[in-house]
């Protein structure tokens, strides 16, 4: 009897140490007993979402809602004030839009007009700029600089300076002019307002579009460039050849920036308005000249000065989806001339 309770009291003693073992294993785990880990797939989709979860928020209550809010408000009659005297219309604004808003089809043919002339000279002058800043020349890095400066110049300021270079009376431009030209008063801001606004548009923007092209430049290989030379190609067949089909997707970039950017100008054509002082009878409404009276600008008057802020918003989403198929061609065209190295 006595060697049996030995016997049972040893088992019992070893069961014990082995649960205690057990149960230390478990806590050094970090895990309570009788708790299942979820699979390593599931671990790592929930991380993944915690860590993108600001961004998530950021989306929905900054991007989707407002998108949805005003998807919805363009089918409205709705004036900025009063909800409860918001009504459905349905297609009404659009209509109007297409039908009776003369100005609508104006301010689009003038933001056309001023892409086609900005975009290209803008893309032009800072391509060829790259190319110069490119060289190993002395003092390179000043004048990097120094053409990058007018991008961080304050807008208010800018376009009272080039207010003062255009003016028709007492501008700078007209008075060189007047050198060789006695009695030059030329409409800068107002007859030639296109003009005049590509000009300091492509100013201000030179230092941006330079600093993209240069960094596509400086992505160049060498070797390719030194192999195309001792096949014997001169610079001209080098440039032809070897950089401009590996600037093509700077070039895309830069293009697709641009005509979405030139679709959304509206702060300079405003300020300079309102530098220059020309309004409407309205008093506070300030309306820039014809030439320059673009398509958000007559957004802009829809919403603000006129209170109808369902039909504004409406010609905002008309206005996307025109630069929306803009940019689709440009993508499905990009195949054409856009080098890649999948292409080879």
């Amino acid at each position: 009897m006595e060697a049996k309770a030995y016997a049972f009291a040893s088992t019992t003693a070893t069961s014990a140490d082995e649960v205690d073992m057990g149960i230390a294993t478990l806590s050094r785990q970090g895990r309570p007993l009788g708790h299942r880990p979820l699979p390593r797939k599931w671990r790592r989709t929930l991380w993944f979402y915690f860590f993108i979860l600001p961004w998530l928020a950021g989306l929905l209550l900054l991007w989707v809602v407002p998108l949805g809010t005003g998807l919805l408000t363009s089918f409205t009659n709705y004036d900025g004030l009063n909800l409860a005297n918001v009504k459905f219309v349905g297609l009404r604004n659009y209509i109007y839009a297409f039908t009776s808003d003369k100005d609508v089809g104006f301010s689009f043919v003038q933001t056309l007009k001023w892409t086609a002339l900005n975009l290209p000279s803008w893309m032009i002058l800072s391509f060829i700029l790259a190319l110069i800043l490119n060289q190993g020349v002395r003092g390179r890095s000043f004048f990097r600089t120094a053409f990058f400066l007018p991008s961080i110049i304050p807008l208010v300021a800018m376009m009272w300076i080039w207010k003062i270079i255009l003016d028709r009376n007492v501008g700078l431009l007209n008075a060189l002019i007047g050198l060789f030209r006695p009695g030059t008063a030329i409409s800068w801001l107002t007859e030639y307002g296109l003009q005049g606004l590509t000009v300091i548009a492509v100013w201000s923007g030179l230092g941006w579009g330079m600093l993209v092209f240069l960094a596509g430049l400086q992505g160049v290989p060498d070797e390719l460039v030194e192999a195309a030379r001792i096949d014997g190609a001169g610079t001209l067949a080098v440039f032809w050849h070897v950089t401009i089909p590996l600037m093509t997707p700077v070039i895309f970039y830069v293009l697709v920036s641009g005509v979405i950017g030139s679709f959304q100008q509206f702060i300079m054509p405003q300020l300079l308005a309102a530098i220059g002082g020309v309004t409407t009878g309205a008093g506070f409404d300030v309306v820039p000249p014809r030439p320059l009276y673009l398509s958000m600008i007559h957004v802009n008057r829809q919403i603000f000065s006129y209170q109808r802020f369902g039909y504004g918003i409406a010609l905002l989403w008309l206005l996307f989806i025109i630069v929306a198929a803009l940019t689709v061609v440009l993508f499905r065209t990009s195949r054409f001339w856009v080098y890649t190295e999948a292409k080879g």
